[in-house]
């Protein structure tokens, strides 16, 4: 049996195509409110939240250098760096990405950190990786701790592999690794990004 069109009148293209203009802004700004909503509590709120924040960085730091051994000395030699053990990432239409982390400076605790990412276009399914940032000097530090800091929109994140941190490019005094949660290697858009701190 053949599908039935309905011619629409003069006009009526024109209304529907402005309903889903409408449906697909209200749908963004709903997205970027509810990643707003999510960070607005940086670190848990619980002592128990962090700790298993905090145990969780520090599994992920431990695969990552299994992973790659030659991030251990590019870590040890950084003046600090941030751990985000799960970044989940990943709708149907409307994609973005959360995750909680924690910020080390010469390897000591120093905060909680979150970052946030929205962005608008067909992806299905859902996916969640780990996150390594390092910070190559003071400077990338403190534009991180003030919230100043993100990612351009083209930005992408190294895929954490043997011998890949040895050669790490860094953007605006910070380089960029992921990897699954399995600690495989894992290529992501990092792209907009944006993150908050808070000490601990």
């Amino acid at each position: 049996m053949r599908g039935v069109q309905i011619p629409l009148r003069a006009g009526t293209q024109g209304a529907v195509q402005r309903i889903m203009n409408k449906t697909s802004s209200f749908t963004c700004v709903s997205s970027l409110l509810f990643l707003a909503a999510m960070s607005c509590h940086t670190a848990p709120k619980t002592a128990e939240g962090k700790a298993d924040l905090e145990a969780n960085a520090s599994m992920a730091l431990s695969r990552a250098k299994t992973a790659d051994p030659t991030i251990a000395r590019l870590i040890n030699d950084a003046p600090g760096y941030a751990v985000f053990p799960t970044v989940g990432k990943g709708a149907v239409g409307v994609g973005g990405a959360y995750g909680k982390g924690v910020l080390y400076e010469r390897d000591a605790i120093v905060g909680y950190c979150d970052l946030s990412q929205a962005s608008i276009g067909l992806q299905l399914g859902g996916q969640s990786y780990t996150e390594i940032l390092v910070f190559q000097n003071g400077d990338a530090i403190r534009e991180f701790k003030n919230e100043k800091f993100a990612f351009d929109a083209q930005a992408t994140a190294v895929a954490l592999k043997s011998g890949t941190a040895a050669n790490a490019n860094y953007s605006r005094g910070v380089a960029v690794f992921t990897m699954d949660e399995a600690g495989l290697m894992f290529e992501a858009s990092v792209g907009g990004q944006k993150f908050t701190y808070q000490p601990k």
